[in-house]
């Protein structure tokens, strides 16, 4: 991708010099990009090397645990590369986990509801400002906490700060109602445990009112809207929204443990409170989701042909609202490193102390528990799933990613060095350490002489060559982004670390620059 920006040189005509001027376009310069790519040798086949010991795990997990079965899947860019299927989905029939084997997945629904509402905004046919007494007419008036409360909006349901109560317990028994219950429900008038607007509380009611302003927007039940414009274009064809729709063989029944006994619990319909978590899906049909998710990254030029905009996908990975801090921690190489968690539209983001970015959703109901996970910086991904009531998914994948990043050493892609952040490294190599003539040198944005003193920069540049010795070799620019970054210069005794950020100009200039000995 390219783009050319241009400044005006002009010349003025005598006799209405100070009413017009004539002026000519000359190129600054031309912005280029290049996305961030994997730099890793044999990236493919280290991943390779963990499929069995990753197996393990997870076969471990569940043995510990008492599950009945226990299925997952990694994905790397793509592909699906690798799947684990292991125990019983129906002791009733004897039927083993296979890869057609279709699981509850709860609450990993939220994601699919949200990129519903994010097509309907793309097409104009809803705003995510909007509030919702505008869909759904039981709405309007309704009471909150406080008299001074926002109307509550489509965003607020999409990144919980609705104000509505955290109600796992019993939205998960809700699943099969009505319409008719949920309008009801607003009729009746909502308790509310926050003011809307003000902080983060886990909502299926909120899902579900998302579920019903599909329905009211494109005239469809949000089932067959969300089938026919993600599910198909997807390839997702062993995905259902009502286990009576489930070939009987492929059908988790979901256990609880009780007293040694797998006892089966009763399988819950898929009504207006599906929205929020009523998906059955398997292994295969799930990674193709997460591979549309891992495709948005990173930007790029070129087709964007999917269910939604690249752009849109991403919008639902960011943390558009903060909901807790993780402490106790510890990161692949077992430091301590907290982690903070933010909710984006149906999907929390964790990013822990080292910025590792992953974007994940558990989903739990009586029976079943699952979870995903996806490394857009890493390209890579991991579900899975299991049948016994509110199985907790976090432990091994947490161990599981760990492992991969470990195992296979991978590293996150790389942005490749922009043109202007080149020239302006040369150019700045040009001047060290003597700092000769640099105001005339224009390369510095008009701020940068305010802030730095020549005298300064003298003696640090002075100094930190000193300490390096003779200059052996100078690294490209280790870009942060198109406008900012740092290079190394090797010398015999040590080494210098040169950052610097550019202006947002049409032709960027060094606004800052920080010198530091290694």
């Amino acid at each position: 991708m390219s783009k050319t920006h241009e400044f005006r040189k002009c010349t003025t005509r005598p006799m209405i010099a100070l009413l017009f001027s004539t002026c000519f376009f000359s190129i600054a310069f031309s912005q280029t990009y290049e996305p961030p790519v994997f730099t890793d040798v044999d990236r493919q086949a280290k991943i390779a090397t963990t499929f069995t010991r990753l197996d393990s795990l997870f076969a471990k997990y569940a043995a510990d645990k008492n599950f009945p079965s226990i299925s997952y899947g990694l994905v790397a860019g793509d592909k699906l590369v690798h799947s684990f299927y292991s125990g019983t989905i129906n002791f009733e029939k004897d039927i083993a986990a296979s890869p057609l084997s279709d699981y509850h997945i709860a609450s990993m629904t939220k994601s699919i509801t949200a990129m519903a509402i994010l097509k309907l905004r793309d097409a104009g046919k809803l705003s995510l400002d909007d509030p919702i007494e505008k869909y759904i007419a039981a709405a309007k008036g309704i009471k909150t906490v406080t008299t001074d409360a926002p109307l509550i909006t489509i965003r607020h349901l999409l990144t919980h700060m609705a104000g509505f109560p955290e109600d796992n317990p019993w939205g998960d028994r809700q699943l099969g109602r009505s319409d008719a219950r949920l309008d009801s429900l607003y009729l009746a008038g909502i308790s509310f445990s926050t003011t809307p607007g003000t902080s983060y509380e886990y909502s299926n009611l909120g899902f579900s009112t998302l579920g019903l302003i599909i329905k009211k927007v494109s005239g469809k039940t949000y089932q067959d809207y969300i089938t026919e414009n993600i599910f198909k274009p997807l390839g997702m064809n062993q995905t259902y929204w009502d286990y009576l729709d489930v070939p009987a063989k492929q059908l988790a029944i979901g256990y609880r443990n009780e007293n040694g006994k797998f006892v089966a619990q009763p399988l819950l319909h898929s009504g207006s409170f599906g929205a929020m978590g009523g998906l059955i899906t398997t292994i295969g049909d799930f990674s193709k989701y997460m591979i549309f998710h891992l495709s948005a990254w990173p930007p790029r030029d070129g087709t964007d042909d999917g269910p939604v905009k690249r752009s849109s996908v991403r919008e639902m990975h960011h943390g558009w609202n903060f909901s807790r801090v993780w402490t106790g921690e510890k990161n692949a190489n077992g430091k301590d490193c907290d982690i903070i968690d933010f909710y984006g539209y149906g999907l929390h983001q964790y990013l822990d102390c080292d910025g590792l970015k992953i974007i994940t959703h558990s989903g739990g109901l009586p029976g079943f528990g699952s979870q995903w996970r996806i490394l857009p910086d890493y390209g890579i991904g991991i579900v899975v799933f299991g049948n016994l009531t509110y199985a907790s998914m976090g432990a091994p994948l947490t161990a599981a990613v760990d492992s991969i990043l470990n195992w296979a050493e991978l590293k996150p892609r790389q942005l490749p060095s922009s043109v202007i952040l080149e020239k302006r490294k040369k150019q700045l190599l040009a001047l060290l350490p003597s700092w000769k003539d640099a105001p005339q040198a224009g390369i510095f944005a008009d701020n940068f002489f305010d802030d730095y003193f020549i005298t300064d920069l003298q003696s640090q540049s002075e100094y930190a060559f000193e300490k390096a010795g003779k200059i052996l070799s100078v690294s490209e620019v280790a870009a942060a982004n198109q406008l900012r970054g740092y290079f190394i210069m090797k010398g015999e005794k040590g080494s210098i670390k040169i950052w610097f950020s550019l202006s947002p100009e049409p032709d960027p200039m060094v606004q800052a620059i920080r010198i530091t000995v290694m």
